[in-house]
């Protein structure tokens, strides 16, 4: 039994509830099944599943008639879903269709078709030998047995699994099964079986052979092609399915198939050919790809044509639909379905799994439904059924036909409603009513009709105060309810906030304060820039009482500034009072600080403004920072003042060759605002010395030598690289000036030896600087004296020799040994790693030891500096400080040689420094230093190399601090001062 709604004057029905029950919806339909006969043993289960309140039950049709379950013993249900067990053939193909329905109502499922498939065996019988003369055409045909289901078919060649293999000759037709030889040759002759596949139950039979063999009454002579193998003159194809083509011909020479369409439009890049062009295949067919094809067969004998036509159909699909609809009686229902198709689908209406007709209530036409005046045996479950002859599809909408009394439940007048004198006052009467209430309103003896059920009082006064009532009622009762009016005075607002200026960082009270009816309650709240302020910001805070809502914003930032809004709420009314903050401050950083053009003294910069944040900027400044600066400092400019407008400027007073940072800062009248971001680094160009060293002086040292000290000039000055200093002295008296060149940025001390120099000799002296530039400054003139006293030399005197042999003794097991001599208090010491140890300088009466010695420092002299003054050559070095487990220093070996010879020359010496007489030749110097101690000789330093060219210098030295690198100096003396160039 499927229920209409019937609603009484005070509850539902026993029927069913309008708020709790639901017709049928599906969660799952049947679909489309396909069983292998192979298979019948097995169950077959056809979906249906539907939701509903209450739960829906179901009944299953077979080709539209009910199938009695009850009596059905190899039918039943699970659920909705319907299961069939020993499947029979011939009894359960067809189509099937699922009802759910509850008391609601019902609703039909699409239907869905279940076939069985299967394949036959082929008869068996001998097939007659076919006979054909060679180069004739011939088709062997198939013969395909009944079946079910799609099929696919191939060929065997005399036996298994030799299949044909298709190609511009041979080819095997899935349409019909037969295998085609457009011109028969001797190697065709043979025995032919087709076989067969079904798809589906992927079942596979063999026909018996037919054998092919050859007249031996001639060979067949050319003819113009045969098409044996074509479409159909109109072929209906799918939307969206693959649509296959055959064109196949015979003929003596093969033919050639080629395919054209008929409006001659060329084929899309999806079309495919195989099998030599025997086979057209158009995938995801659309109504562009309809229309007429032709496949022509040509060889040189003539040419054949085949034609015909792709119609494109599709099923329907919804293009438009109803929704679920509840009307009160009486009402009128419109519902309307569309779909498209091809072709153009018809359509039917359903109530509760039954077709609707056109009656005198009731129109049904053409996917429209009306009911012109709705009753309660209206409601139900609607299907509107779009079909045409490729398939059909269903869609469900649920009518729910609503009739009851008044009901003001939820939708009461408001027991005390507030309003403002002068003002409109709109009374709402909504019943919840089916069909809708005739309403009337009352205050005291005042009836008052309304259509809409809305009562509109105009600039209400004083005397509209009161109670109203609202009485609504139709025909199945009567309900009524009362609200009371209370008119208030109007609220003002008596000081809101005005436009202002503010500094940033101070703080401020934006003002609010009304004057209100006593009855109203009254809050306040601000907005920001179209934001309502939260409470818990730390900078604004509500101070006030009932009639103020002053707000106090602490500590103004630059983001405060902008439009506030108090807004003042009343039980009647909203007020408003606006005002715009302008919030002054230092400007924000500039940006885009750019190094466009650098000379060695000055920089040429840009940069882009940033805000002025409220007051227009006046002036910028330049900041700069270099690897010798602490932190930043302010340099000059050009022009000296950078107006507000100036977004360019050249840095002046820059030193030569130091790597600068530059930012910008912005000052306006509120302060000067945060710097720029840094630019780039970025080098001044290198120029020749403008510092000279100071504090010049000297004195002191040992006995013939003149020492000349100074204040190094800081590497910020040194405006380039190479940078060295020339020390020039002259005795009291000279005229000419003595020149020393150093390479040593760092120096400070030069000392020149001389036997000539007497003690304490008066000089004068001054130090100039130099780089790869050019040469810059010298010091004033200064006066020092050579030293006073000084240390005697060592002589050695020439002591006759002899030879001491021993044999080293296994207890020693030494590789190393050394001899000590004492003579009169003196020691010498001999070192030899032979076994056979020839002393010289051995004297009778004296005493001979033997010892082991650790090993020799492993650190070679490093950081050897030289200065050549015409051939005398003065070297220094770091002394080497010897480790734990190594010998003592005690001395240094020199070895030299001349580049182009072998013969290697020695000098000791127990200091850091070292003396060289260098011959005036045209040949360069190799010098190796090396460490002396008990344990031997040390590693050697890195080569150092005196360029011949070094040696040319005749008015001054060459100094070198680094014995991995060749310079070339050259220093001449004019009338102007020194000139000097070095090159590395």
């Amino acid at each position: 039994l499927i229920c209409p709604w019937l609603l009484s004057l005070f509850h539902l029905t026993d029927c069913l509830d309008s708020g709790s029950y639901h017709g049928p919806r599906w969660r799952m339909e049947p679909g489309d099944l396909f069983i292998p006969v192979d298979s019948i043993e097995e169950e077959a289960t056809l979906t249906c599943d539907a939701k509903g309140t209450p739960p829906p039950q179901y009944r299953w049709s077979l080709n539209g008639t009910l199938i009695n379950l009850g009596q059905d013993r190899r039918r039943r249900l699970s659920g909705g879903n319907l299961i069939i067990s020993s499947l029979d053939r011939h009894q359960d193909v067809g189509m099937y269709q699922c009802m759910a329905y509850n008391t609601v109502g019902a609703v039909l499922s699409r239907r869905a078709r279940l076939q069985f498939a299967y394949l036959d065996h082929f008869k068996v019988h001998t097939r007659s030998a076919v006979s054909v003369r060679e180069g004739q055409g011939v088709v062997l045909l198939c013969g395909t047995p009944t079946s079910s289901g799609d099929l696919t078919y191939a060929w065997v060649f005399n036996e298994y699994p030799y299949f044909v293999q298709q190609d511009n000759r041979r080819f095997v037709s899935q349409q019909t099964g037969n295998l085609y030889i457009s011109k028969v040759e001797p190697s065709d002759v043979g025995n032919y079986t087709c076989v067969v596949m079904n798809s589906v139950t992927k079942g596979k039979v063999h026909s018996s052979p037919t054998s092919l063999i050859l007249r031996t009454d001639g060979v067949m002579g050319e003819y113009e092609p045969k098409i044996e193998v074509h479409f159909p003159d109109n072929v209906p194809a799918a939307k969206g399915s693959t649509v296959t083509l055959e064109c196949f011909a015979l003929g003596n020479p093969v033919p050639e198939i080629t395919w054209k369409r008929a409006n001659g439009v060329p084929f899309p890049s999806k079309v495919k050919m195989k099998y030599s062009n025997a086979v057209l295949e158009i995938p995801s067919f659309q109504q562009d790809d309809a229309g007429g094809y032709e496949c022509l067969a040509e060889n040189k004998m003539g040419k054949n044509t085949a034609t015909g036509r792709l119609a494109f159909y599709a099923k329907p699909q919804w293009i438009q639909t109803m929704k679920d609809t509840a009307l009160a009686i009486e009402e009128r229902l419109y519902w309307e379905c569309r779909a498209n198709g091809k072709p153009k689908p018809s359509y039917t209406w359903l109530k509760n799994g039954q077709q609707l007709l056109s009656e005198e209530r009731i129109r049904v036409e053409d996917g429209v439904l009306s009911v012109s005046v709705l009753t309660l045996s209206d409601a139900g479950m609607y299907q509107c059924v779009a079909e045409n002859k490729h398939g059909v599809i269903y869609f469900a909408a649920e009518l729910m036909v609503l009739a009851s009394p008044p009901d003001f439940t939820g939708n009461v007048l408001r027991a005390l409603l507030k309003a403002k004198a002068g003002t409109t006052v709109t009374l709402e009467c909504k019943p919840q009513a089916y069909p809708i209430a005739s309403i009337l309103w009352k205050k005291g003896n005042l009836i008052t009709l309304s259509p809409d059920g809305t009562l509109r009082l105009a600039n209400v006064s004083k005397s509209d105060a009161g109670s109203y009532t609202c009485f609504a009622r139709n025909r199945f009762g009567m309900s009524s309810t009362t609200g009371r009016l209370l008119v208030t005075d109007p609220t003002r607002i008596v000081q809101g906030p005005v436009d202002m200026e503010i500094i940033v960082g101070e703080s401020i009270v934006l003002p609010c304060q009304v004057s209100s009816d006593p009855v109203l309650d009254v809050s306040f709240s601000w907005a920001f820039n179209g934001q309502l302020i939260a409470k818990g910001d730390g900078h604004f805070e509500l101070v006030g009482g009932r009639t103020a809502g002053d707000l106090m914003i602490r500590n103004v930032q630059l983001y405060h500034a902008g439009k506030y809004i108090c807004v003042v709420d009343t039980d009647v009314e909203s007020l408003s009072a606006v005002a715009v903050m302008i919030v002054k401050g230092p400007p924000s950083p500039p940006d885009s600080v750019t190094v466009e053009e650098v000379t060695d003294s000055t920089a040429q910069l840009t940069w882009s403004s940033g805000r002025d944040n409220g007051s227009p900027i006046t002036n910028y400044l330049i900041q700069t920072r270099t690897p010798f600066t602490v932190g930043w400092q302010r340099v000059n400019t050009v022009p000296e003042d950078l107006d507000g407008n100036m977004l360019t400027a050249t840095v002046v007073d820059l030193n030569a060759w130091v790597e600068y940072e530059f930012r910008v800062l912005a000052r306006n009248s509120v302060g000067v605002g945060e710097p720029s971001p840094v630019s780039v680094k970025t080098r001044t160009e290198d120029a020749v010395p403008d510092a000279a060293p100071g504090d010049v002086g000297g004195g002191g040292g040992s006995r013939s030598e003149l020492v000349i000290t100074w204040e190094p000039v800081p590497e910020e000055l040194q405006n380039g690289e190479s940078f060295g200093y020339i020390i020039a002295f002259r005795a009291f008296g000279e005229v000419t000036w003595t020149h020393v060149a150093t390479s040593a940025p760092g120096a400070s001390r030069y000392v020149y030896r001389n036997d000539s120099i007497t003690p304490f000799s008066p000089f004068h002296v001054k130090v100039g600087t130099y780089n790869s530039k050019g040469q810059g400054p010298f010091s004033p003139v200064v006066t020092i004296y050579s030293a006073e006293i000084g240390k005697g030399r060592n002589v050695f005197a020439k002591l006759p020799s002899f030879f001491l042999s021993f044999k080293r003794t296994k207890i020693m097991k030494v590789k190393r040994y050394s001899f000590l001599t004492r003579h009169q208090g003196n020691m010498r010491k001999f070192r030899y790693n032979v076994e056979t140890v020839i002393l010289f300088f051995v004297l009778t009466n004296h005493f001979y030891y033997l010892f082991l010695y650790h090993a020799a420092p492993a650190q070679p002299p490093l950081n050897v500096e030289w200065t050549l003054i015409g051939s005398q050559l003065s070297l220094y070095w770091e002394p080497v400080v010897a480790m734990e487990s190594e010998c003592e220093v005690t001395g240094y070996q020199l070895s030299y040689r001349r580049q182009r010879h072998k013969e290697v020359n020695t000098l000791t010496t127990a200091n850091s420094t070292a003396e060289l007489t260098l011959p005036e030749d045209d040949d360069d110097y190799i010098i190796h230093i090396q460490t002396l101690s008990e344990g031997g000789l040390g590693p050697a330093s890195d080569p150092i190399r005196i360029h011949q060219l070094s040696k040319l210098v005749a008015s001054g030295p060459f100094t070198s601090s680094s014995s991995l690198n060749t310079f070339l100096l050259t220093i001449s003396v004019s009338s102007k001062g020194l000139n000097m160039h070095v090159l590395s």
